[in-house]
C-alpha cells in the first residue's frame, strides 16, 4: 500500500509540474477571422515552417529585418516554388495513353508497346463536369511519353493529384506509391539517381491508380524547384519566446544586435460586433537595440497570393495604390467565382486580399513572383527583378525603413485584410458580410478605420485577454485557463457574421475538417458556452437560421434539421441523415440556456410554436431513443442511448422552465414533472452498479454523460446529485494518459465533452484531475494542427477533425460560474 501511495504522490507531483509549464499549442493562430481568412503557424518556432491555412494548405507570410545590412528572417519560411518541365493539365493540355484492363508485365517500361491502348485528354475522373476523360472503372493504367530537349537544373519533383491508391514510375523505376488519395496537387521529390537518367527523348511517366471508394481522379506532371542565386545569406532569427493569449500571439526574437517583438492581433471582441466583423488583423513589429548602440534597420513583409486562391494553380491579379493615407496592395483571382466553391478542405478563391501600411512610413510596395520576392530587400546590390501584376503564386511585398534604432523601441504596424465580397448564399440569396451592409462600405474604409483604431483596439484586446485568463484561472485553475486561451480564436473564427434578408443576425459555423456543413446544429450545441458567456446575441445568430428553415415551411419534419447546407451555401440540409433526438434536444436546451443568460425568454416566445412541436416530439420519442445517430456520429448508430436520453430529459425540463418564464404555469408544471419522472425511470434502466450504462440494454458498458451538465448549470434539478457523483467517481478511475475516453467502445475521446463532463463535479480537485490530461494532450500531441477535438487518450494522436468551433465548449465551467453568479 505504501508503494501505491508513493506512486500516486509521484504522479500527482508530475502533473503539478506539468501544468505549471506554459502550454505549447498544437498550432498558433496568427490571422483568424472566419473559415476562409484563417492563417496559422504549425510549429513552435515561427520562422521554421511556412504559415498555413487551417486546412494545411501553404499560405506564406514572410517577415524579415535587416540590421546594418544583415538580413534575419523572423516570420515564416520561404515556400518552395516550381517550374514545370512536364506540365500537368492545370497549366497545359496533354494526353495519356490508357487502359482500364490489367496490362501485361512491364507496362511501365519505356520499351513497352501500347498499340491497343486508348488515348485520352487529362485529367481523368468520374465527374464529367471536371474531367476531360471520364474514368468509370476501378482501375486505370496510363503512360505519357515526353521529350526534354533542354537540361533541367534543379531538384526534380513529381506533381500529382490522385484518387485513390496510386503507383508511379519514371522510365520504368518506381518513384512513388501511396494508399489513399489527395484532392489537390502534391509535390513528391524524385531521387537524383532517377532524375539523372532522364533523356532528351523517349521518357515515360507511367501510373496505375485504383479506385477503392468515392471519387476517381488523376493528373500528373514533373516540375523542378526554382532557386535564386542573387540572395545574400538570410539568417533565421533566434526565437526567445512565444506567448498565446485569447486574441493575440506574441513572439520575441533576437536578430543580432536588435530584439524584435512580433505580435499578431485578430481583434475578435465578441461584445463589439463592428470590430468582430471587420476582417482586418494587425501585425505589429517592434525593434530595439540590445547592445546600447544605434543600428540601421529595415523591415520586410511578404504575403503570398495563396491567401486568395483555393489551389496554387489559379491565376491572380494584383495592384498597388493609395487610399485614405494608406499604401495598399490588393490581390485576387482573375476568375472571381463568387460562392461557387463549397466543401470542407477548400479555401476561398473569390474576393481580395489586402496589405496596407500608412503612407507616412514611406513604404516600398511591389508585386513579384515568389522566387524574386525578397530580392530588392535582401540582395547585396540593387536587385534585378521583374514586377508581376498577373500570374500564379505571386507575392505582395512591403519594405519599410525604421532608420536608426537604439534602446528605445520603434514599432511598425501592418494591416492584413480580406474582402469576401459575398460571404454566404442563404436560401438562394447571396449575402454580404456583416460589415458591408451599405454601398458606401468599402474595404479601404475598413482598413483606414482599423488603422485609426489600432491603439484603442489593442488595449481592448489586452484587457479582454487578461480578464478571460483571470476568470478562467479562478473558475478552474491554470490548466483550464490555458485551454480556454488556446480555444478562443479557433472557436470564433470557425464562424462568419452576416445579416439575413429579414434583418436577423446570422452567426454561421463551418464544420471544419468534418464534412464542411454550414450551421450544423450539433456543432452549435458544443460551441455555445463560449458565446453564452461573452455575447448571448451571437447564440441567437447561431439558431436563427435553423428556426427560419422550419418556420418557412422548407423543413417540414417535427424536429430541427441537422444543418443548412455545405459551407458557404446555406440552401437547406445536405447531410445524408437526420439526428432527430439530438437536434431537437440541442435547440431546446440552447434556447433555455439563452433565456437564462439574457435573463428573459423573449427569444423563446418568438419561436414558441416551433419549440412546442419539437418538445412534443421529444415527449414521444426522446426518452428511449431509436437506433439513430447522435452528435458523436463517428461512433455509429446506437439504440437506447443513455446519454442521448439525458439530453431529451434536460431539453423537456428546459421547455418547462421557458414556459414558466413566459407565464405558462400549467405547461411548466407538466413538463418539469414529466422530466423528473423520466429521470427516475432513467436511473433504473441505466443503473449498472457503480455507474450508468452506455445504453439501456448494454450492461457492462459506460459513457460520458456530458449532457447532464445542464441540470446544475441551468438549475433544472431533474436528476438527484447522486447520479453525477457516481459517474465522476467512475470516470476518475477510467482515464487514459490524455483524457477520459468518450465511452467503453473505444479509447478515443472528444475533448469538448470532457470539459463538460468535468463540470458535473463540485470538487475542484476532481475537476482539475479531469482537465489536466486534456492540457497534456494539447501540450504534447504530435499532430501540429489547429486543435483537434477528437483524439486518442492513449497517445494523444488526433483521430480526426481540426480547427472546429466546438472547442468553444471548453468554456462550460466559465458558463457555470456566470450562471451561478446571477
Amino acid at each position: 500500500m505504501k508503494r501505491v501511495l508513493l506512486l500516486l504522490s509521484i504522479l500527482w507531483l508530475s502533473a503539478a509540474v506539468a501544468i505549471g509549464q506554459e502550454l505549447r499549442a498544437p498550432a498558433y493562430p496568427l490571422l483568424t477571422h472566419d473559415p476562409y481568412f484563417s492563417l496559422w503557424s504549425f510549429s513552435d518556432t515561427l520562422n521554421q515552417s511556412v504559415t498555413k491555412h487551417w486546412t494545411g494548405q501553404e499560405e506564406a507570410l514572410t517577415g524579415m529585418v535587416k540590421v546594418d545590412g544583415k538580413v534575419y528572417r523572423f516570420l515564416g519560411k520561404e515556400a518552395k516554388t516550381f517550374r514545370s518541365i512536364l506540365p500537368a493539365s492545370d497549366e497545359q493540355p496533354y494526353t495519356f495513353a490508357y487502359t482500364e484492363s490489367a496490362p501485361e508485365a512491364g507496362w511501365m517500361n519505356t520499351a513497352f508497346a501500347t498499340g491497343d491502348w486508348k488515348t485520352g485528354n487529362a485529367p481523368f475522373g468520374d465527374d464529367p463536369a471536371r474531367a476531360s476523360t471520364v474514368w468509370p472503372s476501378d482501375n486505370l493504367w496510363v503512360r505519357r511519353t515526353f521529350s526534354l530537349p533542354d537540361a533541367t537544373p534543379g531538384k526534380l519533383y513529381l506533381k500529382l493529384n490522385h484518387d485513390d491508391n496510386v503507383e508511379v514510375y519514371l522510365n520504368g523505376e518506381e518513384i512513388y506509391r501511396r494508399t489513399g488519395w489527395t484532392n489537390k496537387y502534391v509535390y513528391i521529390p524524385v531521387s537524383d539517381a532517377v532524375a539523372r537518367k532522364l533523356k532528351k527523348t523517349g521518357n515515360v511517366l507511367a501510373i496505375h491508380v485504383a479506385n477503392t471508394a468515392g471519387g476517381r481522379w488523376l493528373d500528373a506532371g514533373l516540375v523542378v524547384e526554382e532557386t535564386s542565386q542573387q540572395l545574400i545569406e538570410i539568417t533565421p532569427a533566434v526565437q526567445k519566446s512565444v506567448a498565446l493569449d485569447a486574441t493575440q500571439t506574441t513572439y520575441l526574437f533576437t536578430c543580432g544586435s536588435v530584439d524584435v517583438t512580433a505580435t499578431f492581433t485578430s481583434p475578435l471582441l465578441l461584445q463589439h460586433l463592428e470590430v468582430l466583423a471587420r476582417p482586418v488583423s494587425y501585425i505589429s513589429v517592434k525593434v530595439k537595440a540590445n547592445d546600447k548602440v544605434t543600428h540601421q534597420v529595415q523591415l520586410y513583409l511578404g504575403a503570398s497570393t495563396a491567401l486568395a486562391v483555393n489551389t496554387p494553380e489559379e491565376e491572380v491579379s494584383a495592384v498597388q495604390y493609395t487610399s485614405d493615407k494608406l499604401s495598399i496592395l490588393k490581390a485576387g483571382t482573375k476568375a472571381q467565382p463568387v460562392l461557387q466553391q463549397k466543401g470542407d478542405d477548400v479555401r476561398i478563391n473569390w474576393g481580395y486580399l489586402y496589405v496596407a501600411v500608412p503612407e507616412a512610413a514611406n513604404p516600398i510596395q511591389y508585386v513579384s513572383a515568389a522566387s524574386q520576392a525578397v530580392l530588392p530587400f535582401a540582395a547585396q546590390e540593387k536587385a534585378s527583378f521583374t514586377e508581376a501584376k498577373t500570374g500564379k503564386g505571386l507575392v505582395l511585398n512591403t519594405i519599410i525603413s525604421l532608420g536608426k534604432v537604439g534602446a528605445k523601441a520603434k514599432e511598425q504596424v501592418f494591416l492584413l485584410g480580406y474582402d469576401e465580397l459575398y460571404a454566404v448564399q442563404y436560401f438562394h440569396e447571396n449575402l454580404k458580410p456583416w460589415w458591408k451592409q451599405d454601398a458606401s462600405d468599402t474595404m479601404e474604409k475598413e482598413l483606414a478605420q482599423a488603422a485609426a483604431d489600432y491603439q484603442q483596439v489593442t488595449k481592448q484586446c489586452q484587457a479582454f485577454d487578461k480578464k478571460l485568463y483571470a476568470d478562467a484561472l479562478k473558475a478552474g485553475g491554470k490548466a483550464y485557463a490555458d485551454l480556454c486561451e488556446v480555444a478562443y480564436r479557433q472557436a470564433v473564427a470557425a464562424h462568419t457574421l452576416v445579416k439575413s434578408p429579414n434583418g436577423e443576425l446570422l452567426f454561421l459555423s463551418k464544420e471544419n475538417f468534418s464534412n464542411g456543413s454550414i450551421n450544423t446544429v450539433d456543432i452549435t450545441y458544443p460551441s455555445a458556452p463560449l458565446f453564452l458567456v461573452y455575447n448571448p446575441r451571437l447564440v441567437e445568430g447561431m439558431l436563427n437560421g435553423i428556426f427560419y428553415y422550419s418556420e418557412s415551411g422548407a423543413w417540414k419534419k417535427p424536429f430541427p434539421a441537422h444543418d443548412l447546407g455545405t459551407y458557404p451555401v446555406a440552401n437547406g440540409q445536405t447531410y445524408g441523415e437526420d439526428m432527430p433526438v439530438e437536434e431537437a434536444g440541442n435547440v431546446l436546451i440552447l434556447t433555455g440556456a439563452l433565456a437564462e443568460a439574457e435573463g428573459h425568454a423573449t427569444y423563446a416566445q418568438k419561436h414558441w410554436e416551433t419549440l412546442t412541436t419539437w418538445a412534443e416530439y421529444l415527449k414521444q420519442s426522446g426518452f428511449d431513443p431509436a437506433n439513430q445517430l447522435s452528435t458523436d456520429d463517428f461512433a455509429g448508430h446506437l439504440a437506447h442511448n443513455a446519454n442521448l436520453s439525458v439530453k431529451a430529459i434536460e431539453a423537456l425540463a428546459c421547455y418547462g422552465k421557458l414556459a414558466g418564464m413566459l407565464g405558462k404555469a400549467d405547461v411548466e408544471k407538466q413538463y418539469r414533472t414529466l422530466a423528473k419522472e423520466m429521470a427516475k425511470q432513467w436511473m433504473q434502466l441505466a443503473n449498472d452498479g457503480d455507474h450508468y450504462t452506455l445504453a439501456f440494454d448494454k450492461p457492462g458498458t459506460w459513457s460520458q454523460k456530458y449532457n447532464l451538465a445542464w441540470d446544475d448549470i441551468l438549475d433544472l434539478n431533474v436528476f438527484p446529485k447522486v447520479v453525477s457523483e457516481k459517474e465522476i467517481a467512475y470516470y476518475l478511475a477510467h482515464q487514459g494518459a490524455y483524457g477520459l475516453p468518450l465511452d467503453s467502445r473505444k479509447t478515443y475521446t472528444k475533448s469538448d465533452w470532457i470539459l463538460w463532463t468535468a463540470t458535473l463535479t463540485d470538487n475542484p480537485a476532481d475537476f482539475k484531475a479531469l482537465v489536466q490530461p486534456v492540457w497534456k494532450y494539447a501540450n504534447e500531441t504530435k499532430d501540429r494542427i489547429p486543435l483537434s477535438d477528437w483524439h486518442e487518450t492513449t497517445d494523444g494522436a488526433s483521430v480526426g477533425f481540426r480547427a472546429r468551433s466546438v472547442v468553444g465548449g471548453y468554456f462550460m465551467k466559465l458558463l457555470e460560474t456566470k450562471m451561478q453568479s446571477r
